[in-house]
């Protein structure tokens, strides 16, 4: 049974591999038929032509007027659109957060939610940091940090519910792993208007996070400091947690959401 069930999974990503060539042949040269395609990818037509079928129905190709022709769609400029509007946040977010980072001498995360993740699409190093860890493009569970509380704290009650439902994995002893302590924690979240972490990560390491909001009031992003507990701690965060908040409130203002006032 494993062997067959790999065979299958090595077929679905040379099927997605080829797919993605298809799109890129069909990039560099415009509209272009299935025997060209064939020829240049060196691949079956009976296969171009399923690809092609595929990425159709979903809207990634279609049909040219020239008959047998094809070229790309606009579900590609959709799917483009979604990794500018990342790039365009971090392009925006760039300059509050290098204030802040010079302000607390911190590490500056700007944090998106995917998934039952978050991930760090850009960072600042600030000058008190003693250790450069790179965090950009690294995956963290929701409950363990900072921004990933700022999420939970803000997606709808189903969604939560299906996160919480999946269970809560420790990584310190001070995780939080008991859905009613998290639920709690985050009551005092939505209070306050911003999330922090006291080792539940990794031990030495605290962090503070705030929203960035869109036009519509949605939370898109979060804008995050973490240090380590000498210097980010129950005595300081609090200071930290109002500066923090201002950044998060200037790159929603960039970010199109009137400014209040």
């Amino acid at each position: 049974m494993s062997g067959r069930g790999g065979a299958g999974r090595d077929g679905s990503v040379q099927s997605v591999d080829r797919a993605i060539s298809v799109l890129q042949v069909l990039a560099r040269g415009g509209a272009a038929g299935v025997t060209e395609i064939s020829n240049e990818l060196s691949v079956h037509k009976s296969t171009v032509s399923r690809l092609l079928g595929t990425l159709e129905a979903r809207g990634l190709v279609e049909q040219a007027s020239s008959r047998g022709r094809y070229r790309l769609s606009y579900g590609v400029v959709q799917l483009a659109e979604g990794a500018s509007r990342t790039q365009d946040l971090a392009v925006v977010s760039r300059g509050v957060c290098t204030a802040l980072a010079e302000d607390l001498g911190e590490t500056i995360n700007l944090v998106m939610h995917e998934g039952d993740t978050v991930i760090t699409i850009d960072q600042v190093i600030g000058s008190s940091t003693m250790t450069t860890v790179n965090w950009v493009g690294r995956r963290s569970p929701l409950h363990v940090t900072s921004a990933g509380k700022i999420f939970l704290a803000t997606m709808p009650a189903a969604e939560l519910e299906e996160y919480l439902d999946a269970g809560l994995t420790r990584f310190t002893e001070r995780t939080i792993v008991d859905r009613v302590a998290l639920e709690t924690e985050l009551d005092a979240v939505r209070a306050r208007g911003y999330a922090q972490t006291l080792e539940e990560q990794e031990i030495g390491l605290a962090a503070v996070a705030a929203p960035i909001r869109s036009l519509d009031g949605r939370v898109v992003a979060a804008v995050a400091a973490s240090g380590p507990t000498f210097r980010s701690n129950e005595e300081t965060i609090p200071d930290i947690a109002a500066r923090v908040v201002t950044a998060g409130a200037q790159i929603s203002e960039r970010n199109g959401v009137p400014k209040a006032g």
